[in-house]
């Protein structure tokens, strides 16, 4: 192999990449929506937005992430997991269900609730000539065939959204659209997954103050939870401007007129001036990565989850739920209660983050598991009976259990699946100070709980009760007594395998032999020609929508397509998988899917499973529907409850095709399709706090640049045979081995390796 050593300079834009281009991947219709779930999104992690027409009237359904119903339904003196182990052995388990599962869907608490909502009367506009949503800007967009235009956007860091409309007459003012807390949805279903009624919450009428320029609506929730919903406007030679802001307290607080304060104070500002440091937010979030595939629709849709991604996560803000910054405008309560749903949901809103380099949004979901640990350590205390920390599988804002299907909802393995949040948050940003003080402390206790819950049997450390989400439902077969499911095993592996890691990089030699012991102790996963089983005495023999049983090969990534044991155990899981079929999937299992096939290698298919996800299970305005809106097409689930993870689970499928990085092997383009010759990606993230950008022309690579954000040694598969090395700082040594070349970088170190064709 022949090197060549050259300095070059390198400039901010990725030689090979054009500046970004967003405005293809907008959202455009000819008219305004007619349902809220197609409506326009807008949003900056606590408040959010739908743009939308109801009736003769322009519609925005307003909503705060932190309006909650917390009045606790399950009552855990009752029972705890022992219990339900007896129960179990007994084949006595309708008490469980009455104590455990009937709560959730008899009553309506705990639940998101909505907010409130603005309408505009726009007969008198007549017809829209287009609809736009400008994800550069984040800013929504109507313009009338009359003349008439809407502007408006939801502040990217502060709690305020701000509308201007032009060319209209004086006549038309926003009027405040308020829940009906009093009123049974005669209409709905009233299930949990079609929404509860409001009237089920049993709140008291809220009061609506108005002026000649504002509107303030303060509704009284439970406990002395009260929320405010205020708008405030300005009229001058015909244009309309306003703001809008949502404020939440305890009547104990004594913070009245909060929202309507914020909006008297940014309405001194005009809309231009409003919107400029919001475009300055958007414009950083999205420098941080880019794509370039040459399928067009994954493409498109692929820009629209991380809009939507930007759009629903902050730092400080809660975290992503079933709906986030979007509940349901019906008249009820959102679906499954717009709750934290923890046995696969969060957890595949959260996936996109670390190697979309979006380090920022990732800490939105490990804040809150931080906050919420000693209320998470009460309940394990509670229900389990022993030490360490567990996380509710079903959750409430502040962390408390909210039941339902307990195999599940109170899982013994939810923090092991959560706690890879903290793992990746390290991978990706090898910050030592996190590992120390919040990465390790975390998987610690985890690991605590995991050895205290755990029996002894014959050598080998198992369960005493274990599920595979979401297998025979609720009953009591979902139960596994005789064998540990793959999904617990694949969790409880991975948790004791990272906590020994983290061990190690602290130098904490004993505790690195303690979790290494407890690893050595679990048995092996249960496998037969079908691949991973569900368990040692159940194959996986029906189409169902979670993937459970899969876990080892994603996300965990505990088996290696390079090995060839794990190789051929990945294949036959995968094969059986399409043997099944897709019958009993949802949206999110197609997006899911692409990811495991990604791992596979196997880019065909990843890209067969997001293009079916795109086509069949979105709304017009790329919200994940859960059921094949084709009529049943490739599912017999054909309803529509939006649910968000299926969207970031979709991201992630196409970063999962682009770079791959788990196994501590830098791997570019691992999972593309055959047909796709000319794809490039910019400052992607892999493990080791790397970021990665490389190009393909014609079905070859070409380059592939490194920064090394900490520092370090990356290793890279080389995909080419013919190497040129462009060196331009930090850069200490390199050496090529079974097409692994090893780089060792200063913190700041660039590398560019050139195919020299």
């Amino acid at each position: 192999m022949k090197f060549f050593y050259c300095i070059i300079i390198l400039f901010a834009n990725i030689f090979y990449l054009n500046a970004q281009n967003l405005v293809k991947y907008n959202l455009e219709f000819n008219q305004l929506a007619h349902r809220w779930d197609e409506a326009l999104p807008l949003g900056n992690g606590i408040l959010g937005a739908l743009i939308w027409q109801k009736g003769n009237n322009l519609r925005f359904s307003l909503d705060r992430a932190d309006l909650w119903d917390e009045r606790p339904a399950l009552d855990l003196s009752k029972f705890n997991f022992k219990w339900v182990e007896n129960q179990v052995a007994k084949k006595a388990y309708d008490t469980v269900q009455q104590l455990g599962d009937a709560p959730y869907d008899a009553l309506p608490y705990p639940t998101k609730i909505p907010a409130a909502a603005l309408e505009f009367n726009i007969a008198a506009l007549g017809d829209v000539k287009s609809v736009i949503l400008d994800i550069k800007t984040a800013q929504a967009e109507v313009f009338w065939k009359n003349g008439a235009t809407l502007e408006t956007f939801v502040d990217a860091s502060q709690p305020f959204g701000a509308f201007r409309l032009t060319g209209v007459s004086s006549d038309i003012i926003p009027k405040m659209m308020i829940p009906d807390y009093k009123k049974m949805n005669e209409g709905a279903a009233n299930t949990v997954v079609s929404g509860q009624g409001l009237a089920r919450l049993n709140y008291a009428k809220g009061v609506i103050k108005r002026g000649g320029d504002y509107i303030t609506y303060t509704q009284p929730g439970s406990n002395g939870f009260h929320y405010e919903v205020s708008i405030s406007w300005k009229y001058k030679n015909d244009t309309l401007e306003g703001v809008w802001s949502i404020a939440s307290y305890h009547a104990k607080d004594n913070r009245d007129n909060v929202a309507k304060k914020i909006c008297q104070a940014k309405l001194v500002d005009n809309y231009i001036e409003l919107l400029s440091s919001h475009k300055s937010w958007w414009d950083e979030f999205w420098s941080q990565s880019s794509i370039y595939i040459p399928d067009t629709l994954l493409q498109k849709q692929y820009y629209l989850e991380i809009y939507k991604l930007g759009s629903v996560s902050r730092k400080e803000a809660p975290p992503i739920t079933l709906q986030a910054i979007w509940t349901a405008d019906n008249g009820s309560l959102p679906p499954w209660k717009g709750d934290i749903h923890n046995d696969l949901n969060t957890e595949l809103s959260y996936w996109p983050t670390y190697s979309s380099n979006h380090l920022q949004e990732s800490e939105s979901f490990t804040n809150w598991l931080w906050n919420v640990r000693k209320e998470n350590k009460k309940y394990t205390k509670e229900y389990f009976q022993v030490n360490g920390l567990n996380v509710p599988g079903v959750a409430t804002l502040s962390g408390k259990p909210m039941g339902g299907w307990i195999q599940y909802s109170l899982s013994p393995t939810v923090s092991a699946w959560l706690a890879q949040n903290f793992y990746w948050q390290w991978k990706y940003s090898m910050d030592k100070r996190f590992l120390k003080n919040r990465a390790y402390p975390y998987l610690h206790n985890v690991a605590i709980f995991l050895e205290n819950i755990t029996e002894m049997k014959n050598g080998i450390r198992v369960l005493p009760l274990s599920s595979s989400p979401e297998f025979h439902d609720n009953s009591m077969q979902a139960w596994y007594t005789k064998g540990n499911t793959n999904y617990d095993l694949a969790l409880m592996r991975f948790a004791f395998g990272a906590a020994a890691e983290m061990a190690k990089d602290l130098g904490r030699e004993k505790e690195v032999h303690r979790w290494m012991k407890d690893l050595s102790q679990l048995p092996n996963f249960a496998i037969d020609s079908t691949g991973l089983r569900i368990a040692p005495r159940e194959a996986r023999n029906v189409s169902h929508r979670h993937h459970s049983n899969l876990m080892a090969i994603f996300p965990l990534g505990l088996l290696n397509p390079e090995h060839p044991v794990d190789k051929a155990i990945i294949d036959s899981s995968l094969r059986w998988l399409q043997h099944t079929g897709t019958r009993a999937w949802c949206g999110y299992s197609f997006s899911w899917a692409a990811s495991l096939y990604a791992r596979a290698k196997d880019g065909d298919n990843a890209e067969k499973m997001l293009q079916i996800f795109a086509s069949n299970f979105c709304s017009p305005n790329s919200f994940h529907l859960n059921g094949d809106q084709k009529g049943g097409q490739y599912s017999a689930f054909t309803y529509r409850p939006f649910t968000l993870e299926g969207n970031f689970a979709f991201a992630q499928g196409v970063q999962e095709m682009l770079l791959q990085s788990y196994s501590g092997i830098i791997d570019v383009f691992p999972a593309v399709p055959a047909q796709w010759s000319n794809i490039s990606f910019n400052n992607l993230r892999a493990e080791g706090a790397f970021l990665v950008s490389a190009q393909e022309k014609n079905g070859a690579v070409v380059s592939i640049k490194i920064t090394a954000t900490q520092g370090g040694v990356a290793k890279v598969r080389l995909p080419f045979k013919h190497l040129t090395f462009a060196l331009q700082n930090g850069v200490l040594s390199k050496e090529v081995e079974n097409n692994i070349v090893q780089i060792s970088f200063k913190k700041g170190g660039e590398i560019e390796l050139k195919n020299e064709l």
